[in-house]
């Protein structure tokens, strides 16, 4: 069957109308499909006026902590033998990107500096033992860059994530609290006056630090992770909850010299070690901006701040505190808008659970982010599922369900991050499958961030949509791509509604009819297959385009299948 086509008037005059309503005034404002769909002239209707169903949100951010740390995810194992070691981790990568596609993520999160290494080549940092099982050796192909350029093919943001101060993990698997078990020409080594061990060296589970209060320490660390910026084409830097050590019985980090010697005026010492990781997150978010204004800086804290028994700000709960032990001061971050999103780990459930409940800590820290420019995504506890030594609560496979539909009394909740990626496939209980259908059943794109920089993008115009035995094959043009004060078109989306529609109306305020995104090719000419698409049925498609930040351009003019 071949698709009915606008007639060539009708075609202009679409597109006319599409562009005027696209193109402002002034054409590098920051474009209004950054703001609510209310605010997009002639897009998927007034957002007061469409009905959105929860389960399809058309932006929602989802992925999986992908951990290089011990071999936690990928790569499997460092010790694979050459050449089948690349090919080996390379399929292994792949796999855990299908899995992020069928579950319909948008982003994944990888771990590409766990312990002071380097999945690239650095120039100041040693190659990372997880690639090959020895410490600083060459693993012989450039893996950040087959990292990101994967991850991209499927349409998902890459966010690099880095570890700022561990050096080392403990012995015997690593090089524990010996710097002489280090990479040759580590600058541990080279500095060992940057480093602490904690705890004391004789003590089971010592491992090595960059010890946050020496100021030479903080401009290196920071260095160190720009060169993956300016190399690479990632969309986000992010760091998980590691910042001081967590205490280990009451051994104190030996940090007496470093605070008599860069004080900075402080005499309280905890205040003091605060400071020095504030400094490093507000110095790291103005840094990545000086470099590449579009890439997005995340932290993943512990999921609690202070107990409000000791601050009235604190959230009811009873649990340790990051601002305490870790010297952490997330809420600061976000009331500063040091960051551009926080990923609070929630690793608790729903229920009596006084030290920490779930349903107690999810409404602060909306309330924290509430009236910032700081998106809220909640990181999500997979490895606790079915796992009866975490007890009873998480032998129930709707948990994590339950987690993600409570989240929808709580807009300013945006997303998800799963740990971890050989959880998620576990799929123990069933609860991955469970929190997919009842989720992540419609793909969605991610959630704009109007403070940083866009531009206006053009429609599609959809030139041809044909059946073909595997589905029906739609083919597009990208006007004017990055011309002059137009934004680029780095992905699109097809949306497919039943039958014959001129206008979208409401068909593209959720995801309910959004079949799927797809990255874009080098050239004006795209094309993306529907495979979905039932024989005999009439739909019709609308065609949006998308900048590196997920800013939606108005749909083009529709196409139409018989």
């Amino acid at each position: 069957m071949k698709a009915s086509r606008l007639s060539a008037a009708g075609l202009t005059a679409a597109l006319l109308g599409a562009l005027v309503a696209a193109i402002p005034a002034n054409a590098n404002a920051t474009p209004a499909s950054a703001t609510s769909v209310s605010a997009i002239p002639g897009a998927a209707g007034a957002a007061g006026a469409c009905v959105t169903d929860p389960a399809t949100p058309k932006r929602q951010f989802r992925a999986m902590w992908i951990a290089s740390v011990t071999n936690i995810d990928w790569p499997s194992k460092g010790s694979q033998t050459a050449p089948d070691r690349i090919a080996a981790q390379q399929a292994e990568y792949r796999e855990l990107l299908d899995l992020a596609e069928r579950l319909h993520h948008n982003a994944v999160v990888v771990q590409v500096r766990p312990t002071a290494d380097a999945f690239w080549p650095s120039p100041h940092e040693p190659w990372s033992e997880y690639l090959t099982g020895v410490r600083g050796a060459d693993p012989g192909w450039d893996p950040l860059a087959f990292l990101v350029d994967e991850a991209h093919r499927r349409n998902l943001e890459f966010h690099a994530w880095f570890n700022p101060y561990r050096v080392s993990m403990p012995a015997p698997g690593g090089a524990g609290a010996d710097l002489d078990q280090l990479a040759p020409g580590h600058p541990a080594r080279e500095n060992p006056d940057w480093t602490f061990a904690y705890p004391p060296a004789d003590v089971a589970g010592s491992r090595l630090y960059y010890d946050p209060g020496v100021p030479e320490v903080r401009e290196f660390v920071q260095t160190a992770m720009l060169d993956a910026v300016r190399r690479y084409d990632i969309d986000a830097v992010h760091f998980d909850d590691y910042f001081y050590p967590y205490p280990s019985g009451t051994h104190q980090v030996p940090d007496d010299a470093t605070f008599a010697a860069y004080h900075r005026g402080f005499t309280d010492r905890d205040d003091w070690r605060r400071d020095n990781i504030n400094l490093l997150v507000q110095e790291m978010g103005v840094r990545i901006k000086a470099v590449k204004p579009w890439v997005k800086f995340g932290v993943s804290p512990f999921g609690i701040w202070r107990n409000a028994s000791v601050d009235p700000l604190g959230s009811d709960t009873t649990g340790s505190q990051s601002y305490d032990i870790i010297f952490a001061d997330t809420r600061k971050w976000i009331k500063e808008e040091w960051i551009d999103y926080v990923v609070p780990q929630l690793y608790w459930y729903i229920g009596q659970y006084p030290a920490a409940d779930y349903a107690r800590l999810v409404p602060w820290w909306a309330e924290q982010v509430r009236d910032t420019r700081v998106q809220l995504y909640i990181g999500q506890a997979d490895y606790k599922s079915g796992d009866p030594a975490y007890g009873s609560y998480w032998m129930n496979p709707r948990e994590l369900s339950d987690h993600l539909t409570l989240h929808r009394s709580h807009p300013e909740v945006l997303g998800n991050v799963h740990f971890s990626a050989v959880q998620v496939r576990a799929n123990r209980l069933g609860a991955t499958d469970i929190y997919a259908a009842e989720h992540y059943s419609r793909p969605a794109l991610v959630p704009t961030m109007p403070h940083l920089p866009a531009k206006w993008l053009l429609p599609p115009v959809v030139t041809a949509a044909e059946r073909h035995a595997e589905g029906v094959r739609l083919r597009w043009r990208q006007l004017a791509d990055g011309v002059g004060p137009l934004g680029t078109a780095t992905s699109y989306a097809i949306h497919r509604v039943d039958g014959i529609r001129v206008l979208p109306g409401c068909a593209l305020a959720d995801a309910a009819h959004l079949v799927g995104t797809v990255r874009a090719t080098s050239g004006a000419n795209q094309s993306w297959v529907d495979t979905t698409a039932t024989a005999g049925s009439r739909y019709t498609y609308f065609v949006t385009a998308l900048d590196r930040l997920g800013n939606e351009s108005v749909a083009g003019p529709p196409r139409f299948v018989h």
